[in-house]
């Protein structure tokens, strides 16, 4: 009998296969939204211990992969660096997921893309380009492997996932003081041990966000404090043109321009300014457990937004080693609205 994990990697398979979706409606971000009425299932998610599994095969399967651990989080699990480096000399991006334990989709599209660069599909793509994964920073949240209650967490299935890590820091809050295990790993032996050009922070938000009046898909945000260089900036818009090129013209995507502050404890501030790397941040829609009803999805919409991540990630790292972003059109910017929260009843 397969699984739902099978059943969902089998259905996610034949959606690239097929570059499309059946139902653009749902895929834009209609539903359905958690209304106390619908299980939401964690077992269909990889564990942490699934997802080792799976790096450590593909690593095993792919030459062109190294398996590194850059460092162990609060609860002493393993941090995996996924790289791909052909040539030092060539431009690098950095894809980081899960800093918040319970966005773990972006995880499940980062797993997803690392096998596909173990096919055909990339032939001559890693040969203009270095690819860094740390495919899920926060592995204590992942499990709910925690040092404070989960009274109120929505999911089922086994686990909850929570935002924070074992201690209850936001690891999105900690990019100035560092002073979490897994920050510091990811600092000093991911950021100062690697040359990185670009680096896309992916996460998740709520499910009400919308554009134009209609629920966004995802939304996109370049650095805003008034500290990164300006050159910088302009790189991490280019790299926000390149995914919202590839995402927003499919049919069933949707980006808005995303609210977020300047402070610097954030990756995306803090790491542009640092480090004089381009960043980008993409929120996708709905996370995998809250406390919060309008925070969680429906684990009906895992497709899409896993593909989603595959999308944005096979983008950038074509668009980086053929050289396209260094002259795409960036004047999109101007005229994305910041994405408004919808009123409901």
């Amino acid at each position: 009998m397969k699984t739902s994990r099978t059943i969902a990697a089998l259905s996610l398979a034949a959606l690239m296969a097929s570059g499309t979706v059946a139902a653009p409606a749902v895929a834009v971000g209609e539903g359905p939204n958690y209304g106390g009425n619908e299980t939401i299932n964690t077992s269909i998610l990889r564990t942490y211990d699934e997802m080792v599994t799976e790096l450590q095969k593909q690593d095993a399967r792919q030459p062109a992969m190294e398996l590194e651990v850059i460092g162990q989080s609060v609860k002493g699990r393993d941090l995996y660096l996924a790289k791909y480096i052909t040539n030092p000399d060539n431009p690098t991006i950095l894809y980081l997921t899960q800093q918040h334990g319970n966005e773990q989709l972006t995880t499940e599209g980062a797993l997803e893309f690392i096998k596909h660069l173990g096919t055909g599909k990339t032939t001559g793509v890693l040969g203009g380009v270095n690819i860094l994964i740390v495919p899920m920073l926060n592995p204590d949240g992942a499990m709910g492997d925690v040092d404070f209650p989960l009274d109120g967490y929505i999911a089922d299935g086994g686990r909850n996932l929570t935002r924070a890590n074992a201690t209850g820091t936001d690891l999105n809050r900690d990019h100035v003081a560092k002073m979490q295990p897994e920050t510091q790993a990811l600092h000093e032996n991911v950021m100062r041990a690697y040359d990185i050009d670009y680096m896309i922070d992916l996460h998740h938000q709520g499910t009400q966000s919308e554009r134009d009046g209609e629920l966004v898909s995802g939304s996109i945000l370049y650095p805003t404090t008034p500290n990164a260089d300006p050159a910088v900036v302009e790189g991490s818009k280019r790299l926000g043109a390149v995914v919202f090129d590839a995402v927003d013209s499919t049919g069933w995507g949707h980006l808005g321009r995303y609210v977020g502050g300047s402070a610097e404890t954030i990756s995306r501030n803090g790491i542009a300014v640092e480090y004089g790397i381009s960043t980008l941040l993409f929120e996708m829609r709905g996370m995998s457990d809250n406390t919060a009803e309008s925070a969680v999805l429906g684990q009906k919409s895992n497709g899409y937004l896993i593909k989603q991540t595959v999308t944005t990630l096979d983008a950038t790292t074509r668009a980086i080693a053929d050289g396209s972003i260094d002259s795409v059109d960036t004047s999109f910017w101007e005229t994305l609205p910041e994405q408004t929260t919808r009123v409901t009843e």
